[in-house]
């Protein structure tokens, strides 16, 4: 696939797992922080660096991460939305912030109506968001947005990055796909086992 610029809204270990991946598929990364410090730029410049912007804040940050990006610099681009409405009590995830009749995904595409939000790589922990490699093939990647033609450039880059994947729809099939995060963080937590991600089988 043609190489990209990338701009990643958020510097924890998802931001920084997806920029290391990103590069080292030749895209061209800037990862953006409240301030521009060290190897990091501002949202701002992340957002207007990107021809393709990535999510990927702890949720009770985005909606102020959207704001300091600015929705002129997110306008008509694609907006892949990583993040997952979680609760957090004393740093740890207790359970999901939103229900099935809205989601985070939803709720970002309303905070930045003229972006092409799509959902993606929620459902993973990063360490395998890019080049998973694990027993039984390729996993399934399962994503969702209003625009086509943004989903498309979606999927090409998840096939690029070795996944499998399966577009669920528009955007409200975040609420399908966020809930799946707190199946795979469940999982891990009680097995131990965080080296998983999901696959879909078909006869």
């Amino acid at each position: 696939m043609k190489s990209m610029r990338v701009g990643i809204l958020g510097t924890g270990d998802v931001g920084k797992a997806l920029a290391r991946g990103f590069a080292a598929h030749g895209h061209d990364v800037k990862i953006g922080s409240r301030e521009k410090k060290g190897e990091f730029v501002t949202f701002e410049e992340a957002a207007r660096h990107g021809e393709l912007v990535i999510l990927c804040t702890r949720w009770d940050g985005t909606e102020n991460a959207l704001r300091l990006a600015g929705s002129a610099n997110l306008g008509g681009k694609i907006l892949i939305d990583a993040t997952n409405p979680l609760k957090h009590v004393d740093g740890r995830p207790v359970g999901m912030d939103r229900g099935f009749t809205d989601s985070g995904g939803e709720q970002v595409q309303r905070w930045v109506p003229q972006a092409k939000v799509v959902k993606a790589f929620n459902i993973v922990g990063n360490s395998l968001m890019i080049d998973p490699k694990l027993p039984g093939g390729p996993p399934t990647m399962f994503m969702g947005g209003n625009d086509e033609g943004a989903k498309k450039t979606v999927t090409d880059l998840l096939t690029d990055f070795g996944w499998e994947t399966i577009d669920l729809g528009g955007i409200e099939a975040a609420r399908l796909l966020e809930p799946m995060c707190w199946v795979w963080v469940t999982s891990a937590m009680k097995t131990g086992k965080w080296n998983q991600a999901f696959k879909m089988l078909r006869a």
